[in-house]
């Protein structure tokens, strides 16, 4: 068993098994510089991770959503890290970990990528939460096997495919933004000309805090993250997870901003219809990235979901 001595002191170590090195991470231009802890990089499955680990107790794992970064869940892990050790990787390609070469960035290679890295760390979340496309990504995950938690939760996540006419032109408009190598440039020349993000911020239905404005505005402004963001959607297929939802067992805590632009919260209602004994909560004047517009109701949501099924200590 590897430690995770190089955490702050008062964090807490987390077992990082299997010969995972971790160190601390260093600055670059897609930095977390929002965030209370620096973070680590550790090695798993060809990757170099990035990781936000803070602190003690049963692990929860929290999976950003596409375009996005562990940056988003500034908010919400102080909140939980005195119950949990909470850990947060950057998704494959996106923030500072790294893509690796010839890892496919569909929904099933996300997942086997994760499920890697949580071997190498020799972790078993006991709950673990998703956000937008981070839910599809944990419960393939959990469907093929590979992640054996007690509980499952969901902020605005997109587990059914988009219906109707932008459901015909998402994937394969992505697709020829995908191949050609001079839009993810294009878009990062963008993102640091003109007010792109705000716009794109907006489209989401939320208003977050300047700190997370800038920190978008910095992935945005990375060419490789604008890549692995752009490749992640070109490869996206739920059809699949759709059919196979009501195969979860684990229970559902479901979390849907009810302002949400991009992932309705009907479709919340369609998810809690179609698995088992799921829950749903809906947060009025809240969009889709409700978790950093008002992480204290996540997190009551989290713990209270968790204390309900004795994932915690009261």
């Amino acid at each position: 068993m590897v430690e995770l001595s190089s955490q702050p002191a008062g964090t807490g170590a987390l077992p990082a098994g299997r010969g995972m090195g971790v160190a601390r991470s260093r600055d670059d231009s897609t930095s977390n510089r929002s965030s209370p802890d620096d973070g680590r990089f550790g090695d798993a499955g060809g990757l170099r991770w990035h990781l936000q680990i803070q602190g003690a107790g049963p692990t929860v794992l929290l999976l950003h959503g596409t375009g996005a970064s562990n940056h988003s869940w500034r908010g919400l892990i102080p909140l939980l890290a005195p119950y949990f050790t909470v850990v947060a990787p950057d998704l494959p390609g996106h923030g500072r970990t790294s893509r690796g070469r010839g890892r496919s960035m569909s929904l099933p290679g996300m997942a086997d990528a994760l499920g890697e890295l949580l071997l190498a760390m020799d972790v078993d979340p006991v709950l673990v939460v998703g956000h937008s496309a981070g839910v599809a990504v944990l419960v393939r995950l959990a469907l093929d096997g590979g992640l054996p938690a007690a509980g499952l939760a969901s902020v605005n996540g997109a587990l059914l495919p988009l219906r109707g006419m932008q459901g015909h032109l998402f994937s394969p408009t992505a697709k020829l933004l995908a191949i050609n190598p001079l839009v993810p440039r294009l878009v990062s020349w963008a993102a640091g000309q003109s007010s792109l993000v705000d716009r794109m911020l907006a489209e989401t239905g939320s208003r977050i805090d300047p700190a997370g404005v800038e920190q978008y505005r910095r992935l945005a402004c990375s060419p490789r993250h604008v890549a692995a963001a752009l490749k992640m959607m070109a490869s996206w297929d739920l059809q699949p997870l759709g059919r196979e939802l009501s195969q979860i067992t684990a229970p559902l805590l479901l979390i849907a901003g009810a302002a949400d632009r991009m992932v309705p919260a009907q479709d919340a209602q369609r998810v809690r219809a179609l698995v088992p004994g799921a829950e749903l909560a809906t947060l009025e004047g809240l969009g889709h990235l409700a978790h950093e517009e008002c992480p204290a109701r996540i997190a009551d949501l989290l713990l209270g979901f968790a204390h309900a099924r004795q994932l915690i200590a009261e």
